[in-house]
Formats: structure tokens, C-alpha cells, sequence
């Protein structure tokens, strides 16, 4: 196993959440918060945090407004995250997440992003090659700010190959069919984003793991596939595993697919197999879920789920 134990997250479309419980939620009505809480995110933001919670060294960047960075800045200091954001004019966006607990369900107001110019995206470009030189892992992570190309991230996958780190993309659209090209080491695309990924519906499992080991073929060493309550579908290119969550009451899906990806990635630098990866990405997966935050204060509520996750092997 590589002596690199350091992990690089890009967030190139970092948000401020507002997460907000609003039971009985109508929209043109008048709607009563009963909780709240404001958290610096954004994908790579909210995996960051995570891996710190086992101890590893972690390096952000991507593009951060310099108008409202004091809560990033707040949040990188107290966790130990070494910052290497590009400083862009304006504000770093902000998010609205609407809970409702009578129907279970998350709507999301998303206001507009950061505008990074070409000089932005050629400092990012340069911090990330010199970043991935003594990574084990750069994860890129999210959306694009409005105006930056989705080949952005195919030549950032390349460049990160490069310089010999695995390249994790957790993305999706023309940003992820860009990764794809220049072939990543692991990629999470959703069922959903694996369907519009493909250009067609697909029906059930057996289709889904086509579709994976296709990718297989095309020289993406992992691949795994969120199937929201029902699990997750993971493939190295030799097994085949069917992860189901324990029974658990949702309070929010915000960052499940973000500690999905964080157990996966700590789980390799930790030296664990695929299968205990496995388990471990989706107890955290799991365990985000049953709380309002995009980010776990404490890893001992994973830990008594994961014995109640199963990971099965499948051929189908």
C-alpha cells in the first residue's frame, strides 16, 4: 500500500446551507421555521470534514468567495483543514434547504454562484498538479460555477493521473461524461445521474451494473452507485457488491452521497478491503441521513450502524 496518506478535496462550487424544519411546508403560504442551522458545504467541504474525523491530513481548494469567507475559514480552522481555496470577488452562494418531517421530503432554493474567471481556473489548475504530487487521493466534488467548463474536470482527472494520485469524481452532467474521458479511479454517480449518464432509462440492477461494468471496461477501476433507500451498487472491476442501509427515520438526504464517498476514500487510505469500505461509506451514508446537517459530529452513530449494514455479493 502507498506510504501517501494525504487527500486533496476541490470544491469548485462551495455553498453556505441553511438548513431549516418547516413542518407542513406549503409553498404560497406562510411557513413557520421550528429549526435551524447554517454550515459551510459544498461536496468536497463536506467530505473534507469527514476524513478529518479519522485523522487524516486534508487539503481544500477550489473557489471561495472573498466576500463571505469567514465561515469557511472558521470551519477549516477548527478542523484541522489545511486551506488552499482560490480567492474569487464576490460571495460564495448560498443554499436553502427546506426539511419538512410530516412527508419526509428536502426541497432545495439554490441561489446563483461565483463567476471565476480564466485566470481563476488556471490558479486552480496549477494548485491542483502541485496538490496531487504527495496525495494518495484528489476528490473532486459537486457542481460548476456558472461560465467554468465542464472540461475543467476531465483535464484536472488527467492532470491528477499524472502525478500519480487517484482521481475520485463525484459529479454530475456534461461535468462527469468530461471525468469519464479521461478515465477516473472511482466515480459515484446516483441511479438517476447514471441514466441521464447513459442516455436511457434504466429499469433495475441488472441494468445499472451493465452500465458499471462498462465503465469498468473503459478504464474506470471503481465504480459505485447510490440507489437512495434501497443501497448501493459497487464494482472494482473483479467483485460485485450490493450494500443495504440499516432501517433508520430520515430527517435529510443532504450530504449522504458526500459520506458515501468520504467512507470510501478514508476507508482506502485506512488500508480497508472493499467490502469494509463498503460498509463503512454506507453506516456513514446512513447515518447523515438521520440527522438535519450535511456533516456528522460524531463517528460512534455510524459505527453502531454499520453492523446492521449488509453487503452481499451479486451476479446478475
Amino acid at each position: 500500500m502507498s506510504t501517501k496518506t494525504k487527500i486533496v478535496t476541490v470544491t469548485m462550487n462551495p455553498a453556505i446551507d441553511l438548513a431549516c424544519k418547516v413542518p407542513d411546508f406549503t409553498a404560497g403560504k406562510v411557513n413557520r421555521v421550528t429549526e435551524y442551522q447554517t454550515d459551510a458545504a459544498g461536496k468536497g467541504v463536506n467530505i473534507a470534514v469527514l476524513l478529518r474525523k479519522f485523522g487524516l491530513p486534508v487539503v481544500v481548494t477550489g473557489f471561495l468567495g472573498r466576500d463571505n469567507a469567514g465561515i469557511f475559514e472558521k470551519l477549516f480552522s477548527e478542523r484541522g483543514l489545511v486551506d488552499d481555496f482560490v480567492r474569487v470577488p464576490g460571495e460564495t452562494r448560498i443554499g436553502i434547504k427546506v426539511l419538512d418531517p410530516s412527508t419526509e421530503s428536502t426541497t432545495d432554493i439554490n441561489f446563483p454562484g461565483l463567476s471565476p474567471n480564466e485566470e481563476h481556473v488556471e490558479e486552480l489548475m496549477r494548485k491542483v498538479e502541485q496538490l496531487a504530487g504527495d496525495a494518495l487521493m484528489v476528490v473532486i466534488g459537486g457542481s460548476l460555477p456558472s461560465g467554468v467548463s465542464p472540461d475543467v474536470v476531465g483535464r484536472m482527472v488527467t492532470v491528477i493521473k499524472g502525478k500519480g494520485a487517484k482521481a475520485v469524481v463525484d459529479t454530475s452532467g456534461p461535468a462527469l461524461f468530461s471525468a469519464i474521458k479521461a478515465g477516473p479511479w472511482l466515480i459515484k454517480p446516483n441511479d438517476d445521474e447514471l441514466s441521464e449518464l447513459v442516455g436511457r432509462p434504466l429499469k433495475d440492477n441488472r441494468d445499472i451494473l451493465d452500465e458499471m461494468r462498462n465503465m469498468n471496461r473503459a478504464g474506470i477501476g471503481n465504480v459505485a452507485v447510490s440507489l437512495g433507500s434501497r443501497g448501493a451498487l459497487f464494482t472494482d472491476g473483479v467483485e460485485e457488491l450490493l450494500a443495504k442501509p440499516p432501517k433508520i427515520e430520515p430527517v435529510s438526504t443532504v450530504g449522504a452521497g458526500d459520506a458515501m464517498i468520504g467512507g470510501l476514500v478514508a476507508g482506502v487510505a485506512l488500508g480497508l478491503s472493499l467490502k469494509e469500505r463498503i460498509r463503512l461509506a454506507t453506516s456513514l451514508s446512513a447515518a447523515t441521513v438521520a440527522q438535519a446537517g450535511p456533516s456528522l459530529e460524531r463517528l460512534d452513530v455510524a459505527k453502531e450502524l454499520e453492523e446492521q449494514v449488509t453487503v452481499e455479493a451479486i451476479s446478475l
